[in-house]
C-alpha cells in the first residue's frame, strides 16, 4: 500500500453543504433561512431565550452532587474471564493480574482499578488480583477452588486551593 492508494471507507466523509452561493446552488439567497425574521439573522438562541421570562431551566432547582473525588472502576464479568481462558488469550495457570486483563484485552483501561462482578460461571480455579471484588464473585471463585487478592483503591487526593 503506497501514500497515493490510501482513503477513507465509502460513506465516511460527506461532502459541506456551500450555502449562499447563487441561485444555481440550490442554496442561494437566503441560504436556506427563509425570508426575514429572528431565525434568519445571526446570532439567534432560540432554545434559550423566552422573551424575557425566567428560562425552564433557570427555574427548575439543581439536583444531585457529583463527588470530586470518587472512583471509577473498569469491571470485568467471571463468565468473561472463563471465555478468555478457554480462547488461550489468559492461562489460568499463573496469577491474573489487572495488566494481564488488559493485555488480554478484556477491558481497555485500568481506571482506579478493575473490579469483578459474578455475572458468569466460574469453573476454573482462578488466581486473581485486583482492585475490587463483589461479594458474590469472591464466593464464586472460592467456591471453584480458587483463590482472590482484593487490594484497596488508592484514594484520590484533592488538592487544597
Amino acid at each position: 500500500m503506497k501514500l497515493n492508494e490510501l482513503h477513507d471507507n465509502p460513506g465516511a466523509t460527506k461532502k459541506q453543504k456551500r450555502v449562499a452561493r447563487g441561485p444555481g446552488s440550490g442554496s442561494g439567497k437566503t441560504a436556506g433561512r427563509g425570508i426575514k425574521g429572528q431565525s434568519s439573522r445571526s446570532g439567534v438562541a432560540l432554545g434559550g431565550y423566552e422573551g424575557g421570562q425566567m428560562p425552564l431551566y433557570r427555574r427548575l432547582p439543581k439536583r444531585g452532587f457529583n463527588k470530586p473525588n470518587q472512583l471509577h472502576f473498569a469491571v470485568v464479568n467471571l463468565g468473561l474471564i472463563e471465555k478468555f481462558i478457554a480462547a488461550g488469550k489468559l492461562d489460568a495457570k499463573i496469577e491474573i493480574t489487572e495488566d494481564a486483563l488488559v493485555a488480554a484485552g478484556l477491558t481497555s483501561t485500568k481506571l482506579d482499578g478493575i473490579r469483578i462482578l459474578a455475572k458468569g460461571a466460574c469453573t476454573t480455579a482462578l488466581k486473581l488480583a485486583v482492585t475490587g471484588a463483589s461479594a458474590s464473585a469472591i464466593a464464586a471463585i472460592e467456591a471453584a477452588g480458587g483463590s482472590i487478592t482484593v487490594s484497596r483503591p488508592a484514594k484520590v487526593k484533592v488538592a487544597a486551593e
